[in-house]
């Protein structure tokens, strides 16, 4: 057993104070809070949220790329590094001025680009790389979306927010079409990862489902016989995408030129350490997160053919363009680059 299961996993409210409650104790632990909001050159603050989507991150920490390439622009950079759960609270964290740069879905990115609009203009800063999400459920008879009743529960970081939930929404929508979108969104629940994990692994509550990131996907997978896949991200999306990425406000990125272009070059170093070193990358991502996964499952993942870690976004629009087209946003995206900010290191996304 990879975790423990508690009450928090399986009832909403709950899982909502325990976001909640992570969310202030990351901050507070870090000396983060909003009179923080402006600062000098040469300080940055990320949140991370749980997953090797956020390997690049990990990376960057571990081998101090960031620092490195701040040294370059002449900067003594200070990166402080925030550990939260589900695109609501990373979004929160953002607009309260906690954080410089936020790491969570594109759904949670294009929610928060949409709200802002004209007014902090927060959109993209990278990709975190393109990984499937898949949705997994340990009900045997749960073969697609169209089989979940009204006794299952489907466990993702964030409801109506994350990239999880709307890939969901999307796969409702090709399913039963646009006015059934949000078919599903009564059975689904916010669950932390390592929580939904532990709760398809084990068995016996109401959680019968996780749309998950890996490695939880493949632990889940690994451990349970009754675990399999019902739908595949790639598959609702059109092939790889970037489902997890990072974004910052237009404030923090004209006020800090020097400090956001070591950000992203130390991203970029980042990835192509782990293309080069994948064995080096699943050994950080054990040692930064203290982590029990099993390194093998870890470098299965890192190895797969269909993950890419790199810095431009791919394969986005469409899940943009959905959302504008069922009301979830009100600004219509009519390229990639409307919601990430122009950037030669992202310049060939999508």
């Amino acid at each position: 057993m990879l975790f423990s299961i508690r009450p928090a996993a399986v009832r909403p409210s709950l899982a909502r104070r325990f976001v909640s409650s992570l969310l202030a104790l990351s901050l507070g632990a870090a000396g983060l809070g909003a009179s923080l909001d402006a600062h000098a050159e040469g300080h940055i603050r990320v949140a991370e949220q749980f997953g090797i989507v956020y390997l690049l991150l990990n990376v960057a920490r571990d081998q101090q790329f960031i620092e490195k390439e701040g040294r370059k622009e002449g900067l003594d950079i200070k990166v402080d590094w925030v550990k939260l759960s589900g695109g609501s609270a990373v979004n929160d964290a953002l607009l309260s001025g906690s954080i410089d740069v936020a790491g969570a879905g594109v759904g949670p990115l294009l929610t928060i680009w949409d709200r802002t609009h004209g007014r902090q203009n927060v959109k993209g800063v990278a990709s975190l790389g393109n990984l499937p999400y898949y949705l997994v459920s340990n009900n045997p008879n749960v073969k697609t979306i169209a089989d979940f009743t009204d006794k299952d529960r489907i466990a993702l970081p964030a409801v109506s927010v994350s990239v999880q939930s709307r890939v969901l929404q999307f796969a409702s929508a090709k399913r039963w079409g646009d006015k059934e979108y949000n078919r599903l969104d009564k059975i689904t629940q916010a669950v932390p990862h390592p929580d939904a994990a532990a709760a398809i692994i084990a068995g016996g509550t109401e959680i019968t489902a996780h749309f998950g990131n890996p490695p939880f996907q493949e632990q889940e997978l690994a451990a349970n016989p009754n675990a399999h896949i019902v739908l595949n991200s790639y598959d609702v999306l059109g092939g790889p995408s970037s489902a997890t990425v990072l974004y910052a406000t237009e404030k923090f990125r004209n006020e800090n030129p020097k400090t956001y272009r070591a950000f992203v070059n130390g991203l970029s170093d980042a990835a192509q350490f782990i293309t080069a070193n994948p064995d080096a990358a699943a050994d950080i991502y054990i040692r930064v997160n203290q982590a029990k996964t099993d390194r093998d499952l870890l470098l299965s993942v890192i190895r797969n053919p269909q993950v890419q870690f790199k810095v431009a976004p791919q394969n986005t629009l469409g899940l943009a363009q959905f959302m504008y087209r069922v009301g979830a946003i009100r600004n219509e995206p009519k390229s990639w680059k409307d919601y990430f900010f122009e950037d030669p290191a992202t310049a060939s996304g999508s």
